[in-house]
């Protein structure tokens, strides 16, 4: 689902200040209260104010409209606010601020909680022509999928009997259905065909989704290994992060293999925590420096621009650290924000082996907005009762970028990975599986031993990846708030 989210907010030319966090918001012009332009309103005093290019969009500068008529003829010249936020808003060069018609919904996927089958998957372009393929790359446990003949690396041609082709599989996939079928398929001497078998799978409100897939520890040879399958920054289970990481210390866990291969992002707190738990308790030592537009910038301590690692969690246990001088990370093109901040984050201070691909290249982190003047716009579930009963639209705005302890943080075209190795479609292996790829391909650097694993992936002949698809209509769904604005920021 790719719903874009708005919340109008308001700023403009005079200075109105916000008692909570003192950010003094530009008060600007109002529009026409008989015009039906309340969301797009909203959404132009939000961006105005908080949107880190605000100064490259002629259209959000501060003196763009100098009388009310002017500015409700501008917010009136796209009815659906949606488009009015892409097309009207957005720099040229930012790809991941978005929108939702509904922020309850929104906050909730950020939770972990949402409407779902459980099937989390990627897609594959045929090099020639249209047709697509989907391929397994994970169930969520206690989904209605988890119930069903579809497990990780199985193959989908088809959705309701029709071929997936780049023309339908939006609708097919992603549209407000609650039950599809997939028409399974089989892979063999790189020749990808149907084979009659069909899963039908249904959508279910409130499936909760633990980030914390998969903990598991090796022990080969001389080294004890810890292995973390990590699917989401969610705040939400922290603790339940904090706790893998107490197992890996109390067995004596000396090398960790973390697996951020379909992470995506989320809470920067979170991934401040998880480098944490990897390097240490340093609390005197910079994490990251955030970067603002220069209106918010100019409004903030040096105290709230750096965060440092942590000692704590949210809720106050002691972080449970590893203590380690290296770490070996599985990314690929779908790790992103969250997941690319931990890799930058620590690679000051311990050397990050990356095994994968290239990342996303997605360093900016947003805010969650919301139609809330009072609070900035910056969405509160404490207040929830003084947002706007009219207006449910939320916009999810990049705000900033996180640089690390170096100053480094120019990887918009991804971080490059320190042993380059794909997936491999026709074996994408088992979870936690000594041979499966990936893993595989870390032990072999933390033993030495290659044993019976082969790390030779391939593609099958008629296919080619395509980074566009599925991952940037999943992956914008996750956000990546800021710290010190009383709200977990997420990369």
């Amino acid at each position: 689902m790719k719903k874009n989210i708005f919340l109008l907010l308001g700023f403009l030319v005079l200075s109105c200040s916000k008692s909570d966090d003192g950010f003094n918001i530009n008060k600007t012009v109002d529009p026409d209260p008989s015009v039906e332009v309340e969301v797009q309103n909203f959404m132009w005093k939000a961006m105005n104010f908080w949107y880190f290019w605000q100064e490259n969009v002629p259209d959000l500068a501060d003196d763009r409209f100098t009388n009310s008529a002017d500015y409700t003829e501008f917010l009136s010249s796209e009815i659906d606010p949606g488009v009015f936020f892409d097309d009207k808003l957005l720099f040229s060069e930012d790809r991941f601020s978005f929108f939702s018609d509904d922020y309850k919904e929104l906050t909730q996927a950020f939770a972990g909680i949402s409407k779902s089958n459980g099937l989390e998957f990627g897609l594959i372009r045929f090099s020639e022509g249209d047709d697509i393929l989907g391929y397994v790359r994970y169930i969520v446990p206690n989904s209605d999928a988890s119930s069903k003949d579809i497990s990780r690396g199985d193959i989908f041609t088809g959705v309701n009997g029709q071929t997936l082709t780049l023309n339908n599989y939006v609708a097919l996939l992603f549209d407000d259905s609650d039950t599809y079928t997939l028409n399974m398929g089989d892979i063999a001497n790189d020749v990808v065909t149907p084979n009659g078998k069909e899963v039908t799978l249904t959508k279910f409100d409130g499936l909760v989704e633990n980030p914390v897939f998969l903990a598991k520890i090796f022990d080969i040879g001389s080294e004890k290994i810890g292995y973390l399958v990590y699917h989401g920054f969610t705040n939400e289970f922290d603790e339940d992060l904090n706790n893998a990481f107490g197992d890996f210390k109390a067995a004596g866990v000396t090398n960790l293999v973390l697996d951020l291969r379909y992470n995506p992002g989320g809470s920067v707190n979170t991934a401040r925590l998880l480098s944490s738990m990897i390097y240490g308790t340093k609390t005197n030592e910079l994490f990251l420096r955030q970067r603002w537009n220069a209106k918010i910038q100019t409004q903030m301590s040096e105290n709230q621009l750096v965060d440092f690692f942590a000692d704590k969690t949210t809720k106050g246990t002691d972080v449970n650290t590893l203590n380690l001088t290296k770490v070996y990370i599985l990314a690929t093109s779908s790790s992103a924000s969250a997941s690319e901040l931990v890799i930058n984050g620590l690679a000051p201070y311990v050397d990050v082996i990356h095994i994968g691909e290239t990342t996303r290249g997605k360093n900016e982190f947003s805010l969650t907005m919301v139609d809330d003047f009072d609070n900035s716009y910056i969405y509160s579930p404490q207040r929830e009762n003084n947002i706007n009963s009219k207006n449910k639209w939320a916009i999810q705005p990049l705000v900033g970028r996180n640089e690390n302890a170096d100053g480094f943080f120019d990887y918009t075209g991804g971080l490059v990975p320190t042993i380059a190795l794909q997936e491999d479609l026709a074996n994408l292996g088992v979870w936690g599986d000594q041979n499966e790829p990936l893993l595989a391909r870390a032990i072999q650097e933390i033993t030495g031993i290659s044993g019976k694993r082969n790390f030779e992936v391939k593609m099958p002949a008629n296919v080619m990846t395509n980074s566009k698809m599925f991952t940037v209509l999943k992956d914008n769904m996750v956000l990546d708030k800021p710290l010190h604005i009383n709200l977990d920021q997420n990369q």
